[in-house]
């Protein structure tokens, strides 16, 4: 029997590369996708292999709609030379960034940014590729604690991420015929490059955001990797339409 394949956005780094070596540890083949360092991406590829799975990676900037039909008959080609197949199971959307900014002071272009990483593009990459996702597969997208909570300077964003876990559900009870779930995990502030690595190397917001945290310290990359790894398992067959915050009990 041919192992299960996941495609991981964004896997080149940070969550996406902790999603996407669980999902090797739990015996799934991997796709991921970078926007613009292959060399790191190579690297997430070889540790994959070290896990005895296969894995490919491939360009994609989901900001960019216009260019997702040829990523589609890229991923294709790629899937049957590597894999034998033209199907994936799992889709992770996980690709993103974030800016702080204010919500009196956001601009149109920034708000257009965010929307077409964080809600646009999740939105008609996971569409254009409903064809190339089995039966009884599944998606898992990616929102914040941010969605939940209010912070002052990250609304724009929030607000992004509170569509998608939105369309999550409509996901969950659309595609539930072909029994495809679809689940939202909402991580909390995590020690990773994101906004210049701020939550990892300012002491300052490290110790605070840790204080609002039941469990007395921020995420590391590791703690959501096998999250998602989990809901692309039989083992979560039954998690549908969930929204699954990965964040220590932060601002309860």
């Amino acid at each position: 029997m041919s192992n299960k394949i996941a495609l991981v956005t964004g896997g080149s780094r940070g969550l996406g590369r902790d999603m996407a070596i669980n999902l090797a540890k739990k015996g799934l083949d991997v796709v991921i996708t970078y926007h613009s360092n292959e060399e790191a991406a190579n690297e997430v590829i070889l540790e994959i292999e070290a896990n005895g799975q296969k894995a490919i990676a491939l360009e994609l900037d989901v900001a960019l709609v216009s260019t997702f039909d040829a990523f589609v008959n890229s991923l294709t080609s790629s899937l049957n030379s590597t894999f034998g197949t033209d199907k994936i199971d799992y889709l992770i959307n996980n690709g993103g960034f974030i800016y702080y900014i204010p919500y009196s002071d956001a601009s149109v272009e920034q708000f257009d940014d965010l929307l077409n990483v964080h809600f646009k593009g999740p939105f008609f990459l996971t569409q254009k590729l409903l064809g190339k996702i089995n039966e009884n597969g599944g998606i898992v997208n990616v929102s914040s604690g941010l969605a939940r909570f209010s912070t002052p300077g990250f609304s724009t964003y929030a607000a992004m991420k509170g569509a998608m876990e939105t369309l999550t559900k409509y996901q969950a009870q659309e595609l539930g015929k072909r029994g495809i779930r679809s689940n939202i995990i909402a991580p909390g502030a995590i020690e990773t490059d994101i906004m210049g690595g701020a939550v990892r190397d300012n002491k300052e917001m490290n110790a605070e955001l840790a204080s609002h945290t039941a469990l007395g310290r921020v995420g590391l990359p590791h703690d959501i990797g096998g999250v998602v790894a989990f809901l692309c398992t039989d083992d979560a067959k039954w998690v549908n339409g969930q929204r699954i915050e990965i964040s220590g009990g932060a601002n309860l």
